[in-house]
C-alpha cells in the first residue's frame, strides 16, 4: 500500500514538474540576438569607412504576443555617450510587453563626424528590414524611437532616408531606410539658435558652418514624404527645451504629416529618472497613438 501510495505521489509530482517546466519556458522571452549591422567596415561617408563594430541588441516578442511591428531604439547621451539601459533595453523589454520587437541601436559616436550615428541608424534600419523573415516582422512596419539627442538621431532619419539601392550587391543595401513611424522622446531637433550645445558641438564639431547646421535642423528638413511622428516633451524642461519638438510639431503639421505633440506642465529632461507620472502617461499615450495607427495588431 505505501509503495502504491508513493507511486501515486512520483507520478503527480512529475506532471506537476512537467506542467511549471512548460509554463516557465513559454513564459521567459527568448534570449535578445546580438550583432554588428556592419559585416567588415563601417561606412563614414564620402567613400571612407572604419574598421569598428557597431552592434544593435534585437529583443524579440513573446510569439503569441507579436504583431509584426518593430521599433529601432536610439538611446540619448548628447552624442558623447549612451545611455543604453534606461533609454534602450529597458525600453525594448517594454515594448516586448505590448508585442514589439525593440532593437537597441549602440550607434557610433561622431566625435564631429555626423555620419557615424547617421549612417548606423540608416543602416540598422536596413539590417531589422532584411531580418523580417526571419524574425518575423512587418518589412512596412519598422519604425524608430530615439531619447534627447538619440531623438535627433531618429528625427534626422526620419528626414533624411532614400529607398534603398536596388544594384547593390548587398542585400541590405537594397532596403529602405525611411522609418514608417516616429516616437521623439524629449528629443533634440535643431542645431541653429536654440540647439543644445553639447550635441551640436559633439555631432557638428565647435564651428560649423551655417549650411550644415541647416541640414541637421530637423526642423527645416521635412517633407511631406517624412513618416507620422508621436512627440512628448516637458515645457519645464530646462536641458532640451520644449520648442525643439514645437518646432518639428509645426513643421509636420504645415505638410500635412500626421503628428501628435503631448506637452506636460511640469517634469523634467528624462522624466524623473524614467519614472512617475510624466514618464508612465507617455507610454501609455505612445501605445494608444501606435494602435490607432494599427501598429499593434498581429501581422496577417
Amino acid at each position: 500500500m505505501q509503495n502504491r501510495s508513493n507511486l501515486r505521489w512520483s507520478v503527480t509530482a512529475l506532471l506537476l514538474f512537467a506542467t511549471f517546466t512548460c509554463w516557465t519556458a513559454s513564459s521567459i522571452a527568448a534570449e535578445p540576438l546580438r550583432l554588428s549591422i556592419w559585416t567588415d567596415e563601417a561606412s563614414l561617408g564620402e567613400g571612407k569607412s572604419e574598421k569598428v563594430k557597431v552592434p544593435i541588441t534585437v529583443h524579440l516578442p513573446q510569439p503569441e504576443l507579436a504583431t509584426g511591428t518593430a521599433i529601432v531604439i536610439c538611446p540619448g547621451g548628447g552624442y558623447g555617450g549612451r545611455v543604453v539601459e534606461g533609454e534602450g533595453h529597458g525600453i525594448a523589454r517594454w515594448l516586448n510587453s505590448h508585442g514589439i520587437a525593440g532593437v537597441v541601436l549602440e550607434y557610433r559616436l561622431p566625435g564631429g563626424n555626423y555620419h557615424r550615428p547617421m549612417l548606423d541608424a540608416q543602416r540598422a534600419m536596413r539590417v531589422v528590414r532584411s531580418h523580417a523573415v526571419e524574425w518575423k516582422l512587418d518589412p512596412h512596419r519598422v519604425g524608430i524611437m530615439g531619447f534627447s539627442a538619440g531623438g535627433h538621431l531618429a528625427s534626422t532619419i526620419g528626414t533624411h532616408f532614400d529607398a534603398g539601392d536596388e544594384k547593390s550587391a548587398d542585400p541590405v543595401e537594397r532596403q529602405s531606410c525611411r522609418p514608417d513611424f516616429m516616437v521623439l522622446v524629449y528629443p533634440v531637433i535643431t542645431m541653429g539658435e536654440k540647439a543644445h550645445g553639447g550635441s551640436r558641438n559633439n555631432l557638428l564639431g565647435p564651428t560649423p558652418s551655417a549650411r550644415l547646421m541647416e541640414f541637421l535642423s530637423n526642423e527645416t528638413q521635412v517633407t511631406d514624404k517624412t513618416p507620422p511622428a508621436f512627440l512628448t516633451h516637458a515645457r519645464t524642461d530646462a536641458v532640451v527645451p520644449v520648442a525643439h519638438s514645437q518646432m518639428f510639431h509645426a513643421a509636420l503639421k504645415a505638410h500635412g504629416v500626421p503628428v501628435e505633440l503631448q506637452e506636460f506642465p511640469k517634469g523634467n529632461h528624462g522624466y524623473n529618472g524614467y519614472q512617475g507620472e510624466e514618464w508612465d502617461a507617455w507610454q501609455k499615450r505612445s501605445l494608444e497613438w501606435l494602435g490607432e495607427r494599427g501598429l499593434l495588431k498581429g501581422s496577417p
